[in-house]
C-alpha cells in the first residue's frame, strides 16, 4: 500500500468515527426530546436513590473503627480508630449466636414458602370468584392490614394475647379452661409470630399474583376449554406455569433477606419481653438491644454489613440455581 493510499484510508477513518460520534449524539438529544416526559419522571427517582442509597455508603466504614464522637460528622467517621474487624468478633463471639441465628434464619424460611403458597392460593381462588364486585371486596379486606403499623398490631395482638384478654377471658374461661401465661411461655411465639406475619403481609403477595394473572393470555384458556379441559386443569396446566416465572422473582428476593427480619414484627408484637427471647430474638433485636445498651454504632454497623454481604451472596446463589432449572426465569 502506497503512502498516499494509506493516508486516504486514515483520513476516511477519521472522518467515520467523527460522523458516527455525531450521529450517536444527533441520536442522544433526539431521544431526550423523543421521550424528554419519561426522562422527567425517572430524574426525581434517581435523585432519591443517589442521596438515600448511595451517598450513605461512605458509612462503611463504620463498622471497621471504633467511633468516638466529635462536632462535626466527617471528624467523627474518619478521625476515628480503625479497629479492624473487632466490631464483627462481638457477633461471633456472642454466646446467644446460635440462638438468633436458628430464629432468624428458620423464620425467613418458613415465612418464605408459606408465603409463596398462601399468596397464590388466595390469588387464585379470589380470580375464580365471578362476582367482581365480591372479589373486590375480599382483596380490599385481605388488603388492609398491610398498611397498619406494627405498633397497632402490637397492640391488637396484646388485646388478644394479654391474662384479660379475648382469649383468656372471652373465650378459654367462659368453658372453665385454664388461661395462657402467653407474654412469659416462648413456646407458643412461634405460632403468633408466623400467623401475624401472613395476617399482614398476605395481601401485598396475592395482589402481585392477581396482577400477573390478569396479564396471561386468555386465548390459552379458552383454547383449552374447547379442547375440554376443566377448570381445574386449566389452572394447573396453565395458570401455575405462567405464574412460575413471577414466583421465581419474589423468591429469589425474598431469600435475599433471609439473614434479616422484620424488626417490627419481632419487637413490637411479642413486646420486647425478655422471658420471650428464646423464640422471638432474632438478628435485628438482637443488635437493637444490644446497641441500647453499649450505645456503640459500630457494633450494629458490622453486623448490618455481614447481613447485607451474605443476602447478596445468597441472592446470586439462588438466580444461579434458578437459572439451572429455568433459565428464562433468572434476574440476572
Amino acid at each position: 500500500m502506497s503512502k498516499a493510499t494509506g493516508e486516504m484510508v486514515a483520513n476516511g477513518l477519521i472522518q467515520g468515527t467523527k460522523a458516527e460520534s455525531k450521529q450517536r449524539k444527533k441520536g442522544f438529544f433526539f431521544e431526550m426530546r423523543r421521550h424528554g416526559a419519561l426522562y422527567s419522571m425517572f430524574i426525581p427517582g434517581a435523585i432519591f436513590l443517589l442521596i438515600f442509597a448511595y451517598l450513605p455508603m461512605v458509612g462503611l466504614v463504620i463498622p471497621f473503627k471504633y467511633i468516638t464522637y466529635s462536632n462535626s460528622f466527617w471528624s467523627t467517621l474518619f478521625d476515628s480508630e480503625w479497629v479492624g474487624f473487632y466490631n464483627f468478633e462481638f457477633f461471633w463471639d456472642s454466646p446467644d449466636l446460635y440462638r438468633i441465628m436458628r430464629n432468624t434464619i428458620g423464620y425467613n424460611v418458613i415465612n418464605i414458602v408459606l408465603g409463596l403458597v398462601i399468596a397464590v392460593s388466595v390469588a387464585i381462588a379470589l380470580n375464580e370468584i365471578r362476582n367482581r364486585k365480591s372479589a373486590k371486596t375480599y382483596q380490599t379486606i385481605m388488603f388492609m392490614p398491610y398498611f397498619l403499623s406494627w405498633v397497632i398490631v402490637g397492640y391488637l395482638a396484646y388485646a388478644f394475647l394479654s391474662p384479660n384478654g379475648f382469649i383468656n377471658m372471652g373465650i378459654l374461661k367462659p368453658f372453665g379452661i385454664e388461661e395462657i401465661s402467653f407474654y412469659t411461655d416462648p413456646k407458643y411465639w412461634p405460632f403468633i409470630l408466623i400467623f401475624f406475619a401472613h395476617w399482614k403481609g398476605t395481601g401485598y403477595g396475592v395482589i402481585i399474583y392477581l396482577a400477573a394473572i390478569a396479564g396471561q393470555d386468555q386465548s390459552l384458556y379458552e383454547a383449552a376449554a374447547i379442547d375440554g379441559a376443566s377448570r381445574g386443569q386449566q389452572i394447573r396446566k396453565i395458570m401455575i406455569p405462567l405464574l412460575k416465572p413471577m414466583m421465581i422473582i419474589l423468591t429469589i428476593l425474598a431469600v435475599g433477606g433471609i439473614f434479616s427480619s422484620d424488626f417490627g414484627l419481632f419487637y413490637n408484637v411479642p413486646l420486647n419481653q425478655g422471658v420471650l427471647k428464646e423464640t422471638t430474638d432474632v438478628i435485628n433485636t438482637y443488635v437493637y438491644n444490644a446497641l441500647m445498651s453499649s450505645g456503640d454504632i459500630s457494633l450494629s454497623a458490622a453486623v448490618g454489613l455481614f447481613q447485607s454481604v451474605l443476602g447478596f451472596f445468597m441472592v446470586v446463589g439462588v438466580n444461579w440455581i434458578a437459572g439451572k432449572i429455568d433459565p428464562e426465569s433468572k434476574l440476572f
